[in-house]
C-alpha cells in the first residue's frame, strides 16, 4: 500500500523514521516504535490491523530503507497507536533454500519479539506454510505495554542458589489426570498448579521450572497429532503471558 493513500485514509496515525533499539514494539506517550532485525531482507512492510479476525490490515507503512533501515535493522516510529494494538509484517528478499533464506513477500509474519499474538479464529497453518498469500488467515502480533501490568508489591523471595530445589514439569500434564486432585475446571491449568503449592513445598520444592510456557502453534505436529510439548516456540512471546519461572514463597 503507499503510504500516502494509508495516511489518507487515517490522518492521526502517521509515522516517523523511529530508532533501531530496542527490537520488537515499545509503547511510549507518543505511539509505538518498531524494529525487526533481518539481514537479508530487501523490502519491509507493516501492517495494522484492527481485530485478530481481520482480513486486511486498516493501514500499512511500506518502510523505505533509505530512512528505516540502518545496518540490518529496519525501524519506523508510528504515532497515536498504543497497548494492544494488532501488527504484522510482510518481507522480500532472496529465495536460495539451499543458503537458508526463503523469503516469501505474500506471506504475513508475526514479529519475532512479540510479546503476545492472537489467532484468527480462520488461522490455517496450511495457508502459512504453502503457496500463496496467508493474509486472512494470519497469526497477529500484539503491541505490550509492560508499564502497565500490576505487580501488587509482589517480590521474588531470593532463595539463593546453593539452596534451591527445582521442579521441571509440564504445565498442562501436571494436573491433567484426576488423581492430581485438582478440580476439572483448573486440571492442567496454571490455575492448577497454583492449588499444588502445598503439595510442592512438602517435597521441598523452592521453584518451579514450567514446560512448555512459550507461545506455540498445537497443529505444529504430523497430521492427526497436536504439538504437545512446544517444539517450535515464541521465544519472547511466554503462553498467555506466565512468566517461566514461578518462584515459591517460602
Amino acid at each position: 500500500m503507499d503510504l500516502a493513500v494509508g495516511i489518507a485514509k487515517q490522518p492521526d496515525i502517521y509515522s516517523w523514521p523511529g530508532k533501531a533499539h530496542p527490537l520488537g514494539a515499545t509503547v511510549d506517550e507518543e505511539g509505538v516504535n518498531f524494529s525487526l532485525y533481518s539481514k537479508d531482507a530487501t523490502q519491509v512492510v507493516l501492517h495494522l490491523f484492527h481485530h485478530r479476525n481481520d482480513n486486511e490490515p486498516f493501514l500499512s507503512f511500506d518502510l523505505d530503507p533509505s530512512i528505516h533501515k540502518r545496518g540490518h535493522y529496519w525501524f519506523v516510529f508510528i504515532a497515536n497507536i498504543a497497548h494492544g494494538q494488532l501488527y504484522a509484517f510482510q518481507a522480500d528478499g532472496p529465495w536460495q533454500p539451499t543458503q537458508g533464506l526463503r523469503f516469501d513477500k505474500e506471506k504475513v509474519l508475526i514479529d519475532p519479539y512479540s510479546h503476545a499474538i492472537c489467532f484468527s479464529d480462520n488461522y490455517q497453518r496450511s495457508r502459512a506454510i504453502g503457496a500463496g498469500s496467508n493474509m486472512d488467515t494470519c497469526m497477529k502480533s500484539v503491541v505490550v505495554d509492560h508499564q502497565t501490568f500490576d505487580w501488587q508489591g509482589s517480590q521474588s523471595p531470593r532463595h539463593s542458589l546453593t539452596d534451591t530445589v527445582i521442579y521441571e514439569m509440564h504445565v498442562a500434564g501436571f494436573t491433567q489426570h484426576p488423581n492430581s486432585g485438582v478440580e476439572q475446571a483448573k486440571r492442567g491449568t496454571y490455575a492448577g498448579i497454583i492449588e499444588k503449592i502445598p503439595y510442592l513445598l512438602s517435597l521441598g520444592v523452592t521453584a518451579v521450572e514450567l514446560m512448555p510456557v512459550q507461545q506455540f502453534d498445537t497443529s505444529d505436529a504430523p497430521e492427526g497429532r497436536d504439538n504437545y510439548w512446544a517444539t517450535a516456540q515464541s521465544i519472547f512471546l511466554p503462553y498467555m503471558l506466565i512468566t517461566a519461572l514461578l518462584m515459591i514463597p517460602s
